[in-house]
Parts: structure tokens; C-alpha cells; sequence
């Protein structure tokens, strides 16, 4: 009986052991080096995928050996049958060694005839003034079709682009035409719609946006019976002088009445916006795209802000949340979630949906894949296109934040508020930052915004390993942390603490990104008017930053500081905004 007895703690230890093992072993899905390569190359955009009836994933996209704009840059399709885990060889919608064939995108009819447009340079122009020039961006707008899906693909035919008035002024006079599209064709009704962009300067400049429609796709077979209508009607595309010269990647979606909405590409650092109440003819004049009528603008690079709405009626929107003006920091990628009232959409605070430990890759031009109540996206950094599985909790909870007010309990490792506040508090270790991350809650009333006062520390006497919260040189709360040797730091938004007023803030240190967010009051800090970006990228090398097994308040702040909390994960962004609906309980 004893040995008995002997070998089942040991069972029992083992299991323990191996569960504890599986659990830290657990890849963060996040991290885009953890999806499912579907294609490998000098250069790969645009992985966008549609869902055959016999549930495989076909997908399509442009590649070459080269870079961008490279020769030899053309269109290809792939199918997975194992929810992308595994994708079958290419075959050529047109093929290598003829003019350049890019931005490809599919669409899928009722009766399974996969379509696909793209651009095309027909009349194979490769020089402008005698000098040789990237030509991947002008020329005609085309499409192929398969019945056999996508084994092989009919003849080319040409889409009917009139010209309008910013194809007069390009440098060819409107002998040819610069365009190309990122949208994804939808259905609205017994109709298709995709966005693209015109431009009037090579090689992107003076962009606007217009659209095709077509009443009988859905039914009609003979491709020379197609009905086509560009739209919006006149002259002019969906673009306004505010917003400045670069207005492109207009993509739609539709509102439960048939309205559109749709969002584009500036180099102002926000994306722009606007709805069309008449199926595509006229638009509202574009604004800065906002998360609420009227309300704070999104913040995006000149980087594709892709618009996607999911089979339950609400909406994603992908972007990168920062307002850098160049087309580079697309790095990580945030989603927020949106939800119609009255004729408008209603987004979220965003989370980080996907990242990459190499900061400088360009991870965008995504695609969203709903099936049986699961989601994946896929994304490009322009060599490696992959697709990833998103948890659906994640999205639930980017739709449900204006209603959630349920605080989080699990993973506390220290509370403390009334007379326990001065004391030292109990703190359990703090996890290990190179795959693991902690939040630290406070509800307090700030009184004194005099620089360099500590509110919170972990430290010995204030120095060595550890974090902290003080007052910054800003006059707003700072996270720093430390491992004795090398220190990062973030602070909130400025402006945003109400001296006198009970405020709700939190700090995320996220170990998988190695980004710090806050969020106050249930706003994620964005950088305001003041900084480009409100989350900060903390040094890779701060691991174990574990002070010591304290949580100290100071005396100035013991009245200031109402309610402490600290979690041994990282809280979403919706997760924050349910602790602060929930009020201070």
C-alpha cells in the first residue's frame, strides 16, 4: 500500500508537471511566426481566400521572385483543405512571363464560378519619358473565371474603366490609366460591388476612389452579358481636398439596409471614411474615419485599412494604430470591432490582434475567414504570406464592450484598498516578461501632479529591480520597469488625468509584443494630439523584474489611491473597459 501510495503522488506530480510544461509551452497566436505559411517568395501580397462548397480554402494572391514591382510579379491560386494548415501548389491565373498581373481578388457566385479581377498591364507600358518604370500599377482592370475551381481559368476580359477627369491629368493624358484595388468584391442583395482606386500622378499620388457594380453576376454565365456600372456618377471619384492628395484603398462593406460604408488610405496618419446611401452613386463628403459619429479620430499609417463584416451583421476593421505618415510602421496589427446603430457603425477600443518580434516587418492586406463560428486572418509582410486562427472570444469581447460590466477575478495576485492601502501589500512574483506579462489597476483621485513623486512601487528602498508608477515630467502616470540594470517606461495619454476626479487607469506590460498599453477611464491610450502613438515598445532583455515581495504605497498617495489590483496576465482592452464599467466595487 505504501509503494502504492509512493506511485500515485508521483503520477500525480507528473501530470502536474506535464500540464504546468504545457501551459508555458503554449505559443501566443498572436505572434505571426506561429501561423500556417500558405506561400513563400520574393515577394507575396495579398493572400485573399474565398470558401468552396466542399469547405476548402481557395486562395488567391500576387507573388514574383523579386521584390514589388519587380518583373515577372503575377496572380496565383492555391486550395487548402485542412483550414490552411497545408496549401496544395500554385497554379497561374496568368503567368510570369507575361506583362505584369497584380492585386488580384476573388469572388465566388452562388453556383461555385470563381471570379478574379486584377489589374493589368495590357498595353505592357515600361517606360515613361524614355526611363525605365514600375508598371504594375496601371494599365487595364481585367477578370478571369474558373468552373473547375480554379484548375484552370477562362480567357481574359477586360472591365469597362471609363475615363474621367483625373485620367486626363496623369502624365499620359489618359492614354493610359493608373489603378488598382485591395477591395474584396461583396454582395449586397442580387448585387456585387468591389472598391478600387484611380490616380491621376504616377506612381500613387492624387488617388480617388470608385467602384463597380454588377446587377447579374450572381446568375447571368456568359461573361460578354455582364452588366457593369462605375460608380460613384460624374466625373469625380470618392475623395475630398481636406484629406489631401493621397486617398486609395477604398474598400466596402454594407449596413443591414443596403447602404455602404466605405474606409481608405491618407498619409495624414488617419484613415478616411464616408457612406453612400443610394447604392454607390453619391457619397457623403470623406472624413477622417472616427470610432463614433463625431467622435475620436482612428490612427493609422498609409497602410491598408481593411473593413470586414462577419456573418452575425457586426463588423472588423484592421489597422495599426498610429499615425505615422509613411507607409512602414505597420507593426503590430490592432482590430476594433464595430457594431450598426442608426445608420452608422459604432467601433471599439482596439486590441492587438497579431505581431512580430522583428519590429521592422510590415504585416498587412489581410483577409478574414469565418467558418462554423471560428475566425482566421491572413496577412503578408510582402515575402511570407501565412493565416492565422484569432480566438473568437477576443472578437466577442470588441463587440460587447459598450455593454460588458463585469469586473475580472481570475489571475489576481495582489488587491488591496481602504486602511490595507497603508500597508505593504502581499505581491505574488511577477511573471517571467519574456513570454509573460502583468496589469496593474488603480482607482484613485489625483490630487498632486508634481513631477517625480513615486504612487506605487515594488522596489527595495526604491531602488534595483522592480516596477513602478510616479508622476512623470508630463504631469501624467508612468509605468517603469526594471530589471537593476536596464529600465523601459510609458506613460497615459496626456491631458487626460481630471485633478480632483475619481479616475479608473490601468498599465498592461504584454510580454509576447513587448508593448506596454494603458487605459484610462475605458479609453486605450493613442497618443492624443501629442504623440503619434499611445502604446510604447519596452527593451526585450527586461525578463524577470521581480523587486521585492511587496507592493508599496506611498504615504502622499495612501488618500489619493482608492482600489489596487494586480494580474499575473495581461487584461484585454475590453477586459480593462468591463473593470471600469463595473465601477469600483
Amino acid at each position: 500500500m505504501e509503494n502504492m501510495n509512493l506511485f500515485l503522488k508521483k503520477l500525480l506530480f507528473l501530470s502536474v508537471f506535464i500540464h504546468a510544461a504545457a501551459v508555458a509551452q503554449k505559443p501566443d497566436l498572436r505572434d505571426i511566426s506561429h501561423g500556417s505559411v500558405i506561400y513563400k517568395n520574393g515577394y507575396n501580397d495579398q493572400p485573399y481566400v474565398v470558401t468552396l462548397k466542399d469547405k476548402r480554402w481557395f486562395c488567391v494572391f500576387t507573388t514574383g521572385k523579386g521584390i514589388e514591382g519587380a518583373g515577372g510579379q503575377h496572380i496565383v491560386c492555391s486550395t487548402s483543405s485542412d483550414h490552411g494548415k497545408t496549401w496544395s501548389d500554385t497554379i497561374a491565373i496568368e503567368p510570369s512571363t507575361g506583362p505584369a498581373a497584380s492585386w488580384v481578388i476573388p469572388y465566388l457566385t452562388p453556383y461555385g464560378r470563381i471570379y478574379a479581377f486584377y489589374d493589368y498591364n495590357g498595353d505592357n507600358v515600361t517606360h515613361l519619358n524614355e526611363k525605365p518604370i514600375r508598371n504594375d500599377m496601371l494599365g487595364w482592370y481585367c477578370f478571369k473565371y474558373s468552373d473547375d475551381q480554379g484548375k484552370t481559368w477562362s480567357k481574359r476580359y477586360r472591365l469597362p474603366v471609363r475615363k474621367t477627369a483625373i485620367d486626363f491629368i496623369n502624365e499620359w493624358n489618359g492614354e493610359v490609366q493608373l489603378l488598382w484595388g485591395i477591395s474584396k468584391p461583396i454582395t449586397v442583395g442580387n448585387n456585387m460591388y468591389f472598391g478600387f482606386t484611380k490616380m491621376g500622378k504616377f506612381i500613387s499620388d492624387m488617388g480617388e476612389g470608385w467602384f463597380f457594380k454588377s446587377d447579374n453576376i450572381n446568375t447571368e454565365r456568359e461573361p460578354d452579358k455582364l452588366h457593369w456600372e462605375m460608380l460613384p456618377d460624374g466625373d469625380q471619384g470618392l475623395s475630398t481636398v481636406e484629406l489631401g492628395t493621397v486617398q486609395e484603398e477604398h474598400n466596402i462593406v454594407s449596413l443591414k439596409n443596403g447602404d455602404l460604408y466605405c474606409m481608405y488610405r491618407t498619409q495624414n496618419g488617419f484613415p478616411g471614411h464616408a457612406y453612400s446611401r443610394d447604392g454607390g452613386h453619391t457619397w457623403s463628403k470623406p472624413e477622417f474615419a472616427t470610432y463614433t459619429p463625431g467622435g475620436q479620430a482612428f490612427k493609422t499609417p498609409r497602410a491598408c485599412p481593411r473593413l470586414f463584416k462577419c456573418s452575425n451583421g457586426k463588423f472588423l476593421f484592421w489597422f495599426h494604430n498610429n499615425s505615422d505618415p509613411g507607409p512602414y510602421n505597420r507593426n503590430p496589427a490592432w482590430i476594433s470591432g464595430g457594431v450598426e446603430k442608426d445608420g452608422h457603425i459604432y467601433w471599439s477600443q482596439p486590441e492587438i490582434l497579431l505581431y512580430s518580434t522583428n519590429t521592422k516587418d510590415i504585416m498587412s492586406y489581410p483577409d478574414l475567414i469565418e467558418e462554423d463560428g471560428k475566425f482566421w486572418i491572413t496577412e503578408t509582410q510582402k515575402v511570407i504570406a501565412r493565416v492565422h486562427e484569432i480566438d473568437p472570444k477576443l472578437l466577442e469581447g470588441l463587440w460587447e464592450q459598450a455593454t460588458r460590466k463585469s469586473a475580472v477575478t481570475d489571475n489576481v495576485i495582489a488587491d488591496a484598498s481602504g486602511k490595507t492601502l497603508e500597508q505593504k501589500i502581499p505581491l505574488t512574483a511577477l511573471p517571467n516578461l519574456k513570454e509573460g506579462a502583468f496589469t496593474i489597476e488603480i482607482w484613485a483621485n489625483i490630487k498632486d501632479l508634481s513631477p517625480g513623486q513615486i504612487l506605487l512601487d515594488t522596489r527595495k528602498d526604491n531602488t534595483g529591480s522592480g516596477v513602478w508608477i510616479s508622476v512623470s515630467r508630463f504631469r501624467t502616470l508612468q509605468l517603469s520597469i526594471s530589471n537593476g540594470s536596464v529600465t523601459s517606461e510609458w506613460d497615459t495619454d496626456r491631458g487626460v488625468i481630471r485633478k480632483g476626479t475619481l479616475q479608473h487607469f490601468v498599465f498592461v506590460a504584454d510580454g509576447g509584443p513587448n508593448i506596454i498599453t494603458t487605459i484610462v477611464d475605458g479609453k486605450l491610450g493613442d497618443g492624443g494630439k501629442y504623440r503619434r502613438r499611445g502604446w510604447g515598445w519596452f527593451d526585450e532583455k527586461l525578463e524577470r523584474v521581480n523587486g521585492g515581495n511587496y507592493l508599496t504605497v506611498s504615504k502622499e498617495f495612501q488618500s489619493q489611491i482608492k482600489r489596487v489590483r494586480v494580474y499575473d496576465r495581461c487584461l484585454t482592452t475590453s477586459e480593462a473597459i468591463g473593470n471600469f464599467n463595473s465601477g469600483m466595487r
